[in-house]
C-alpha cells in the first residue's frame, strides 16, 4: 500500500517545529504524600501537565530499558526497523516522550513491514513518521495495552517466558503458543470470553478465571455472558441440584477484586452479563442493590455495637460495687440500663455476653471495627459484586411484552423448558429500581445488536467488553484507537477573523481521512503481531480481525464553534463525523483486502456483511425507508442541519457519503480485511494524554477546569472552548472578558462593591500588608475563606489585631468571615465577584439564547442551575450509533430527583431510536458517593434562618458575643503567663487520657494527665520491651517535662523544640488517627501533643475530627457550658472540642424544641442523663449540676441545643466522625468543581469524573474502563 505525507515532509524529522519541554511529574495523595515522581522528563511544549503526568506514570515503562542499544541486523527489513537490544547490563526507565513514540510507531511499521503491507521502504517510512507526528501532537492515542507491552522486545530487548498465550502465525496460519511474553506484545484492550457450563475443564467456570487473569494481569478488561451456567436448584447430570449463577459470579468478583489491588498497571475492568431469560435473571438484577444494602447495614451497625458493647464494658468497670456483683445485671443498675439499651439496638445477646465476660478478666477497653461507605473502604471490599459493571440483555419480544403488559417465561439452561413464569413489567421495575438505586446494571438491546451483525453465520453476538462498546463474538478481542477530534481543526482563511480576534476555524476532512486510513492499518496491524490469552480468542480474532477505531472530543468540537450539544446541528455534526471515520476505515479495509485478502471468515458472511454496509450506507444518505431487515430502524443522519454549518457541515455530509459509496463499492469487489472497524470507546486514560475536554460523544462536565502545575498545586481556567464559542457566536474581546470573569472571578476584592471590600477590611484593622497578602493570594483561590486565615495574614495580627485566640485559628471549620461579622450573603457575593460563578448563567453581556451552548452534563458551579436533559444525551448517541460498528460507551446522567418511571422510560427511549446499549447513572444512586452540594447548601440556608430569633431575644439571654467570647479567652492566657512564678501541682484526682500507637515497629503508651481547665499538666511515656536502659531514659524524661509544665513552660515551646527531632526507632506510625510518620518517638510524642492540646494541625498528617456541625463557639450553648464540660472531659482526648458535649437534661425534650426528630431519640437511653454518664472517664463520680444549669440556661434558644451525648465524644468513633466530615466537605468541594464526589482508589484525589460507562481521575488518569 502507498503511503502519503499529511504532517511529515520526507528526509525531515517527523519531531520537526514541535517543541519539547523538559519538566517533572508528581501526583500526590490529599494528604500530601507522594503517589508518582519522576523529575527530568521530555514531553512536547504544548502538552498540558496533566497528559505529561499520565505518560510518565502510566505510560513510560520504569524499568528494564538498556541505556545502550545494539540494533539486531535482519534480512529483507529495513535497517531504521531493525529491532534493539541491550549492549550493556545498565539499565533504566524511558524518560522522553520520543521513546515512547519511537517505540510504538517503530513496532507498528515493522510488523507491517513483516505482513507486506507497504508497497516500498519509503512508504513505511512515512507511515512510520506520520504516526510519531500524530502521537506527539495528540491527534490520537492507541489503547492503554499497547501503551503498557508494545515495543518493549523490539525497541528494547525487554523479554520473559511465555504466559501461557497464544498466536497466530501470519505466514503459515498455524495457531501457535508463546515462547515469549513480549515479542508478539498483548496489544488488544477489550476481549468477550466465552464460559461453558463446566466446573473444572477447557473453557468451563474455573478456567474462565485463569483466563481473565492473564488479561487482567497485562492491562486489558474482559466481559462474558454467564446465561449458559444453570439456575439455581436446576438438576445436574450426576443427580443432584445446581448451586446457581451467582454461587459462580461471586467467586469471579473475588479474583477481579484481589487481581485490581495487586496489579501495577490499572484495576481490573470486567463485564458480566445475563440474558433476561435466565432462571436466576431476579438474583442478579438485585445483586449490586442487596450488597450495598450489605455495607450500609455494616456501616450503621458497627458503629452502634462499638457504641453499646463499649457501653457495656463501661457499666462493668466504672461499678463501685464487689467485684461479683459488678458483673450481675441484676445488682448492677448501669448494666442492666446498657443491656437493655444494646438490645434495643439489635446487639446480639452473645456479643454483649461476651463484652461481659471480657470486662471479668479485667480488660477495661475493648476494640471494634468499625467500617465507612467510601467505595473503596473494608466494608464494600467485604461484599461481593463491586469488581464489574453489570448488564441484562434483552429482546424485543421482552420489551414487547412489557408494553402489552404480557407474561415472561423464564427458562431452564439445560432442556429450555420454562422453570417459572413472571410479569414482564415486574422484571422491568426491578431493572427500573436496580439503576434508580445502584446505578446498575445496564441494559444491552439483543435483537438490535443482532440486527447490525456482519458475521452472524460464526454464531449470535451475546456479550461485550466491560465498557460495552466492542460487542462481537465470544472468544474475540479487539484494539483500539480514539482520534481528538478538536487537533482535525483548521484556520479558514476564507472566512477572516472571528469579532474577538479569534480565527474562526472548519474541520480538516482531508486530514482526517488519512488519519482515520493510517489507523485503521495500525489496528489492522496490532491484529497480526498480537498474542491472546487463549487459543479460541487467539483463532478467532485471526478469522475475524476486528477493530475499533473511534473519536474524543465531540463536545469540545461542538462548544468551541458555538453549536449547541441538545440542538438538530450538533447531533448532525456528530452523526456525519461519525458516518466519515466509519466509511473512511472500511474504504481502507476493503483496500488492504485488496492486497492481503479478506478475512478468513469473509466468504461466510459475505452476504449479511454487504447488507450491513448498505444499511450503514442508507443512513449516510440521509434515506428513512428501504432499510434491510433491521427490527428498529436507525436515526439517519440529518443533512439538512448540515449545509450552514461552521464547522464545514456540507463538507463533511458530502465526504460522508462519498466514504460510505466507496467502502461499498470496494467491498463488493474485494471484500473487507475486518469484521468490524469502529467503536466509541470511553477514552478515559489516552483521553487525559491527548488533553481531551470531553472524552468519546459525552459533553463536557465543566465550563471551569482546575490545571495541574507542574511539582504540585493547581490553577483555575477557564474552558478553553468558551472564549472560542463566544467568538464564534459574534461577541466582542471586552464582552467575552466580562463573560470569562463572571465564570472564574476577578481573582481581586479591589473594586467590589459588595460589603466586604477593602475600605470594611481596615475598618476591622487590616493594614495595608495584610491587604496585600489577601490580594495576593484571592488571584488562585477556589473560596475566599480559604485565604482569610493565620497562614495568609499571620498569626500575630490575626490574634494581636482581630483578637482570635490560637485554638479558635488552628480550627480547620474556623471561618474567619463570618466571626468578623459578615454573613452568608455578603460572603456569596464576594466569592462570586472574587472566585467565579463556574458557570455562565448570569453572566454580563450573554443572550440567553446562547445559553445551551454551554450547557454540561451536571450543573456548574454553586449557583448553575442548567444541565443536559436526560432526553439529549440519547437522541445524541442515537445520531452517532447507525454510524458504528460496534456500540457506544456512555453513562446516561440522571438529577438525583429522577423516578424509577425515568430510569425506565430512558431504558425505553433507547430501544426506540435504535442503541444497542445503555447505562444510566443517578446523582446520589451510589451508596459511596457524597451527599449532593444542594444538600449542604439547605444546611448551611438552615443554620442562617436559625440566626434570625437571636436576634430578637432580650439582651440577658442572648448568647455571648463573638468579642466577649475573644476576650474572655485572652484575659485567660494572659493571667495563665502571670500565675506561674511557683509550682502548681495536679489535683490528686485529675482528667487524663491514653494513645497507644506503633512508631517504626514500637508501640509507645503516651498517658497524660491534665488540670480542671483542661490544661496539659504531665505526661508518662511507656515503652515496655524496649530495654531497661531506653525505658528508664523514657520515664525521666516524661518526668522532666511534667515539672516543667507545672513549673510554666509553655507546651508550646516544648512541641517547637522536640518535633522533627530524627532518631530511631522512626518511621511509620499504626494506631494514631492523625499522625502518620514520625522521625523519633519524641517527634510523635510532641506531634500528639500539639495536637490534641494547642490545635496544631499542622503538625497532623491527618486534621482531627472538628465541630463544624454543630456551630461556631460563642454562637451556641453559653459559655458556661463550656466550662462545665471541661471539668469532667479530657481536653487532650477531645482535641479542644468541648462543644460537641453539651447534653439534654432527663429524657424531656426542652420546650421550645418542636421537632422531636432533632433530638433523636434512639441515641439516649430512659435516664439520660445518668446512662450517658456511664461513657465519661473511669476517674469518679460527676458533678453534673453546671452541666444542667448551663444547659437549662441555653433552653429558651432553640439554636443553642446540641443534642450530642458524651458517648458520642468519648467513643472511637468520634475520630472515623471527623474523618468523615473532613471527607464530606472535600467531596462537597470536588463536586462544585465538577467531579463526581468520590475520591480515587490509586491516588486518593477527589478528581473522579463519569466516563463512559467507566470512571476516570483527571489527576493520575486512572480508569475503571479499558482504554
Amino acid at each position: 500500500m502507498r503511503i502519503r505525507r499529511q504532517f511529515t515532509l520526507e528526509g525531515h524529522s517527523p519531531y520537526e517545529g514541535i517543541v519539547f519541554r523538559s519538566t517533572s511529574s508528581e501526583i500526590r495523595n490529599p494528604d500530601g504524600s507522594v503517589v508518582f515522581a519522576q523529575d527530568g522528563i521530555e514531553v512536547p511544549e504544548s502538552w498540558s501537565q496533566v497528559a505529561a503526568d499520565v505518560l510518565a506514570q502510566k505510560y513510560f515503562r520504569k524499568a528494564g530499558v538498556p541505556r545502550v542499544l545494539n540494533p539486531v541486523p535482519e534480512e529483507g527489513v529495513p535497517s531504521f526497523l531493525w529491532r534493539k537490544e541491550a549492549a550493556s547490563a545498565d539499565t533504566g526507565g524511558e524518560r522522553s516522550a520520543k521513546q515512547v513514540f519511537d517505540r510504538l510507531a517503530g513496532t507498528w511499521t515493522y510488523w507491517g513491514w513483516k505482513g507486506g503491507y507497504f508497497d516500498s521502504e519509503a512508504d513505511a517510512q512515512a507511515f512510520h513518521d506520520e504516526l510519531c507526528h500524530m502521537l506527539a501532537t495528540q491527534k490520537c492515542a492507541p489503547n492503554s495495552p499497547q501503551w503498557f507491552n508494545t515495543g518493549l522486545y523490539w525497541a528494547y530487548g525487554i523479554d520473559g517466558p511465555g504466559q501461557g498465550h497464544y498466536y497466530v502465525d501470519h505466514k503459515t496460519g498455524r495457531l501457535t503458543r508463546s515462547a515469549s511474553a513480549y515479542e508478539h506484545p498483548q496489544p488488544h484492550a477489550c476481549f468477550i470470553q466465552s464460559v461453558k457450563d463446566d466446573l473444572v475443564n477447557d473453557g468451563g467456570i474455573m478456567d474462565l478465571w485463569t483466563r481473565e487473569a492473564r488479561l487482567f494481569k497485562y492491562g486489558s478488561g474482559t466481559g462474558t455472558n454467564f446465561s449458559s451456567l444453570r439456575g439455581a436448584e436446576e438438576r445436574l447430570s450426576g443427580g443432584g441440584k445446581s448451586s446457581g449463577l451467582m454461587s459462580f459470579l461471586k467467586i469471579g468478583d473475588r479474583a477481579a477484586g484481589a487481581i485490581k489491588s495487586g496489579g501495577t498497571t490499572r484495576r481490573a475492568a470486567k463485564m458480566v452479563i445475563v440474558d433476561i431469560d435466565h432462571p436466576d435473571i431476579e438474583d442478579f438484577i438485585e445483586w449490586k442493590v442487596i450488597e450495598e444494602q450489605k455495607v450500609a447495614a455494616m456501616v450503621a451497625g458497627s458503629q452502634l455495637a462499638e457504641r453499646h458493647l463499649k457501653a457495656v464494658l463501661k457499666a462493668c468497670v466504672n461499678c463501685e460495687g464487689s467485684n461479683g456483683d459488678c458483673f450481675d445485671a441484676a445488682k448492677n443498675p448501669a448494666l442492666r440500663r446498657e443491656i437493655r439499651a444494646a438490645r434495643k439496638s439489635m446487639i446480639p445477646d452473645n456479643y454483649i455476653e461476651r463484652v461481659i465476660s471480657f470486662a471479668r478478666q479485667g480488660f477495661r477497653d475493648i476494640e471494634f471495627r468499625t467500617y465507612d461507605t467510601d467505595w473503596d473502604s473494608d466494608a464494600y471490599a467485604s461484599v461481593s459484586g463491586q469488581n464489574s459493571n453489570n448488564s441484562v440483555r434483552v429482546t424485543d419480544a421482552f420489551l414487547q411484552a412489557v408494553k402489552d403488559d404480557a407474561d415472561w417465561n423464564l427458562t431452564w439452561r439445560g432442556t429450555g423448558t420454562v422453570a417459572r413464569t413472571v410479569r414482564a413489567r415486574d422484571l422491568w421495575q426491578k431493572i427500573s429500581h436496580a439503576a434508580w438505586a445502584c446505578a446498575d446494571p445496564g441494559i444491552q438491546f439483543h435483537t438490535t445488536i443482532n440486527d447490525w451483525h456482519t458475521c452472524p453465520a460464526g454464531g449470535e453476538i451475546r456479550a461485550s467488553n466491560p465498557c460495552s462498546e466492542y460487542m462481537f463474538l465470544d472468544d474475540t478481542a479487539c484494539n483500539l484507537a480514539s482520534l481528538n477530534l478538536m487537533a482535525f481543526r483548521k484556520a479558514d482563511p476564507a472566512s477572516g477573523s472571528a469579532a474577538a480576534g479569534h480565527q474562526k476555524t472548519s474541520f480538516d476532512v482531508p486530514a482526517f481521512e488519512h488519519a482515520v486510513r493510517l489507523w485503521t492499518m495500525v489496528l489492522e496491524i496490532s491484529v497480526m503481531m498480537a498474542q491472546f490469552p487463549s487459543r479460541e480468542i487467539a483463532q478467532l480474532s485471526y478469522d475475524y480481525r476486528t477493530l475499533g477505531l473511534g473519536f474524543a472530543n465531540i463536545g469540545g468540537l461542538l462548544m468551541s464553534a458555538g453549536i449547541a450539544y441538545d440542538s438538530r446541528e450538533g447531533r448532525a455534526i456528530a452523526g456525519a463525523i461519525a458516518a466519515l471515520m466509519t466509511g473512511t476505515s472500511y474504504a481502507a479495509s476493503a483496500e488492504m483486502a485488496r492486497e492481503l485478502g479478506p478475512f478468513p471468515e469473509y466468504a461466510a458472511n459475505r452476504d449479511a456483511m454487504l447488507r450491513v454496509i448498505r444499511n450503514h450506507r442508507r443512513a449516510a444518505h440521509g434515506e428513512t425507508s428501504g432499510y434491510e431487515n433491521l427490527s428498529t430502524p436507525p436515526v439517519p443522519l440529518d443533512l439538512a442541519a448540515l449545509p450552514d454549518n461552521p464547522l464545514s457541515g456540507s463538507a463533511l455530509a458530502e465526504a460522508a457519503k462519498r466514504a460510505w459509496d466507496d467502502a461499498l463499492s470496494r467491498g463488493q469487489e474485494f471484500g473487507f480485511r475486518n469484521a468490524q472497524a469502529s467503536v466509541i470507546a470511553p477514552t478515559g486514560t489516552i483521553g487525559l494524554v491527548m488533553d481531551c475536554d470531553t472524552t468519546g460523544v459525552e459533553p463536557d462536565f465543566a465550563l471551569v477546569k482546575f490545571k495541574t502545575l507542574a511539582g504540585g498545586g493547581y490553577f483555575k481556567i477557564i474552558n478553553r472552548c468558551v472564549p472560542e464559542a463566544l467568538a464564534a457566536l459574534g461577541y466582542g474581546q471586552t464582552e467575552i472578558d466580562a463573560i470569562v470573569a463572571h465564570a472564574v472571578g476577578h481573582g481581586t476584592l479591589e473594586d467590589f462593591r459588595g460589603r466586604i471590600n477593602y475600605d470594611a477590611l481596615r475598618a476591622k484593622g487590616f493594614g495595608d500588608a495584610e491587604i496585600g497578602a489577601v490580594e495576593a493570594a484571592l488571584e488562585s483561590a477556589f473560596d475566599i475563606r480559604f485565604v482569610f486565615n493565620k497562614w495568609t495574614l499571620g498569626a500575630e495580627f490575626c490574634t494581636e489585631v482581630l483578637k482570635f485566640d490560637t485554638r479558635t485559628l488552628d480550627a480547620p471549620d474556623f471561618d474567619m468571615l463570618k466571626a468578623l461579622g459578615f454573613s452568608k450573603a455578603d460572603i456569596d457575593a464576594a466569592n462570586l465577584h472574587v472566585c467565579g460563578a463556574m458557570t455562565l448563567e448570569g453572566a454580563p453581556f450573554l443572550k440567553e439564547q446562547h445559553l445551551p451552548v454551554f450547557d454540561c452534563a451536571n450543573p456548574c458551579g454553586r449557583i448553575g442551575k442548567r444541565a443536559l436533559s436526560v432526553e439529549s444525551h440519547i437522541h445524541m448517541m442515537a445520531a452517532v450509533q447507525p454510524f458504528i460498528s460496534g456500540a457506544i460507551s456512555k453513562t446516561i446522567n440522571m438529577a438525583g430527583s429522577a423516578s424509577l418511571a425515568d430510569c425506565g422510560e430512558a431504558y425505553m427511549l433507547s430501544w426506540r431510536l435504535g442503541l444497542k446499549a445503555n447505562a444510566l447513572y443517578r446523582d446520589g444512586s451510589k451508596l459511596s458517593q457524597p451527599l449532593s452540594s444542594q444538600v449542604f447548601a439547605i444546611a448551611d440556608e438552615e443554620e442562617d434562618e436559625a440566626e434570625a430569633p437571636l436576634a430578637a431575644l432580650p439582651a440577658v439571654q442572648q448568647p455571648p458575643s463573638h468579642q466577649t467570647v475573644v476576650t474572655e479567652r485572652i484575659v485567660e492566657r494572659v493571667i495563665e503567663k502571670f500565675r506561674k512564678s511557683e509550682r502548681e501541682r495536679l489535683p490528686h484526682r485529675r482528667k487524663s487520657y491514653t494513645q497507644k500507637a506503633i512508631v517504626g515497629g514500637h508501640k509507645v503508651y503516651l498517658h497524660t494527665g491534665e488540670y480542671e481547665d483542661g490544661r496539659l499538666g504531665e505526661i508518662f511515656i511507656d515503652m515496655h520491651k524496649e530495654g531497661a536502659a531506653f525505658r528508664s531514659l523514657m520515664n525521666n524524661f516524661a518526668i522532666a517535662i511534667s515539672v516543667g509544665l507545672q513549673y510554666g513552660v509553655p507546651l508550646e515551646e516544648f512541641v517547637d523544640a522536640f518535633t522533627f527531632t530524627r532518631f530511631e526507632p522512626a518511621g511509620l506510625v499504626i494506631g494514631n488517627d492523625s499522625i502518620k510518620n514520625a522521625t523519633s518517638v519524641l517527634d510523635y510524642i510532641f506531634r500528639e501533643l500539639g495536637v490534641s492540646y494547642l490545635g496544631r494541625t499542622d503538625l497532623a498528617h491527618v486534621v482531627p475530627a472538628s465541630d463544624e456541625d454543630l456551630g461556631d463557639k460563642g454562637d451556641g450553648a453559653p459559655a458556661r457550658t463550656e466550662v462545665a464540660i471541661a471539668k469532667v472531659a479530657s481536653t487532650g482526648y477531645l482535641r479542644g472540642r468541648v462543644t460537641q458535649m453539651s447534653v439534654v437534661r432527663g429524657g424531656a425534650a426542652p420546650k421550645m424544641v418542636h421537632d422531636e426528630d432533632h433530638l433523636h431519640h434512639d441515641m439516649l437511653a430512659d435516664n439520660d442523663i445518668e446512662d450517658d454518664m456511664d461513657d465519661a472517664p473511669d476517674d469518679g463520680p460527676l458533678d453534673l449540676s453546671e452541666i444542667r444549669a448551663g444547659v437549662e440556661s441555653s433552653i429558651a434558644s432553640p439554636v443553642a441545643i446540641q443534642v450530642a451525648s458524651l458517648e458520642v465524644a468519648l467513643q472511637a468513633g468520634t475520630r472515623e466522625s471527623g474523618s468523615r466530615d473532613n471527607r464530606a466537605r472535600r467531596a462537597a468541594e470536588a463536586r462544585m468543581k465538577g467531579f463526581e464526589g468520590d475520591s480515587c482508589g490509586s491516588c486518593g484525589n477527589f478528581t473522579l469524573v463519569r466516563n463512559g460507562t467507566c470512571m476516570k481521575c483527571n489527576t493520575c488518569g486512572s480508569t475503571s474502563g479499558c482504554s
